[in-house]
């Protein structure tokens, strides 16, 4: 379904209820598998406090105990009930009879000259997805990339991930698990509190998939990772990256509030169609709009637009001036991305002048725009280069 809508069009309440509620059945499709062992036992990790409070109630234990629990996994960092000291033995050793605190495991872990770190997590039914630590450049921090599903429904044209067909969705646990695993691989347990410097300050969702055709379990991921008796990160340090899934990006300002990165690429509708294939279904009219509704959208939090530069497709200075005038009025900064070329790939990245240019309208313009220095090219670890070779498993007839 197309609709191709003018710049003073909105999209009626009543669509795009209807539009979530197909996007989350859609989304139902590619559930992952329960987060149960062969051998019965569930794991802890992902639940929210008031299911880990149920589960601890089936085995007759009052509710202080899940705060406990909490405590030790998500604050501590402890993977080990028997580690858990304020715990009695007793009670270590029924917790451990029926229950684990999971991690992804390591398949590969590649650093590249610059001091990117990528792994390549796999799961527990053998599906694997990457997520990448960026350190900063000028400070002792940095952000973890994240990933939200195995594959890409989304196909985007210079995307070596949207190569790579969905194959399923991520569930909660293996999403905050990868923070988590990226921590134990940096040592930074127990949580840092107060004014302690963060070594992986940051979590973008900006992986492989799309976070917004997987939002409940990236939404129940993220609101573990913000709850401040555990690994305590402020919704100003974790933003989520949507190539514009214009009913959810609405649900996700009300009930998450985390900084917004739009993938924009094009300022045609046209050459987003081409290079976006869900241009076709919100084309850039209701992205726009979607981004001025945003809520918490400020000066002191900018909506980022991300801007893939492709040499001769969309790096002209007529590009630049329309993308300023799309922008207008909303509180936003200007990513602007060199191509990262990939295997297989038909685009070249902009010249360093096309580039200079472009960053020099919209700049003029009043809207921050750096140009992204590529990071961890080296093991195909930038932007737009990460992808498995997991493959999505027929059912059997």
């Amino acid at each position: 379904m197309s609709r191709k809508v003018s710049t003073t069009t909105a999209i009626t309440p009543d669509l795009t209820d209807a539009e979530r509620v197909r996007i989350l059945a859609k989304s139902a499709l590619f559930n992952p598998p329960p987060a149960q062992l062969p051998d019965g036992r569930r794991d802890l990790v992902g639940l929210t406090r008031e299911e880990l409070a149920v589960e601890l109630a089936v085995i007759g234990e009052k509710p202080f105990r899940a705060k406990q629990l909490w405590h030790w996994i998500y604050h501590q960092g402890a993977t080990e009930f028997s580690k858990m000291s304020s715990i009695a033995r007793p009670l270590q050793e029924r917790l451990a009879e029926r229950f684990v605190v999971g991690r992804p495991s390591i398949a590969t872990e590649q650093t590249s000259k610059d001091e990117t770190r990528k792994w390549l997590f796999r799961f527990r039914d053998g599906q694997e997805a990457e997520t990448v630590y960026i350190p900063d450049r000028r400070e002792d921090r940095g952000a973890v990339c994240i990933s939200s599903q195995v594959g890409c429904t989304l196909s985007c044209r210079f995307c070596h991930t949207g190569t790579q067909r969905l194959v399923r969705n991520l569930g909660a646990a293996e999403i905050v698990g990868q923070f988590m695993a990226a921590r134990d691989a940096y040592d930074e347990w127990p949580s840092p509190r107060g004014d302690v410097p963060r070594l992986l300050s940051t979590i973008v969702l900006m992986g492989m998939g799309e976070p917004l055709y997987n939002y409940e379990n990236v939404a129940r991921a993220m609101r573990i990772a913000m709850d401040g008796e555990g690994i305590g990160l402020s919704r100003r340090r974790i933003t989520l990256s949507t190539s514009g899934v214009v009913p959810m990006m609405d649900r996700c300002g009300a009930e998450l509030g985390v900084n917004l990165a739009v993938s924009l690429h094009a300022v045609r509708d046209d050459l987003r169609d081409e290079i976006v294939p869900l241009n076709r279904k919100y084309p850039i009219a209701e992205l726009i709009a979607a981004c001025r509704r945003y809520p918490g959208a400020s000066n002191a939090r900018r909506i980022t637009f991300e801007y893939i530069m492709l040499r001769g497709v969309n790096d002209s200075e007529a590009d630049a001036r329309e993308l300023v005038r799309l922008i207008a009025g909303i509180p936003a900064k200007v990513n602007l991305i060199p191509f990262n070329p990939w295997p297989g790939s038909d685009y070249r990245p902009s010249g360093r002048d096309a580039l200079e240019r472009f960053a020099a309208i919209v700049q003029d313009a009043g809207f921050a725009s750096p140009i992204r220095m590529p990071r961890g090219q080296d093991i195909l670890a930038a932007c737009g280069q990460l992808r498995t070779e997991s493959r999505r498993t027929r059912p059997a007839a």
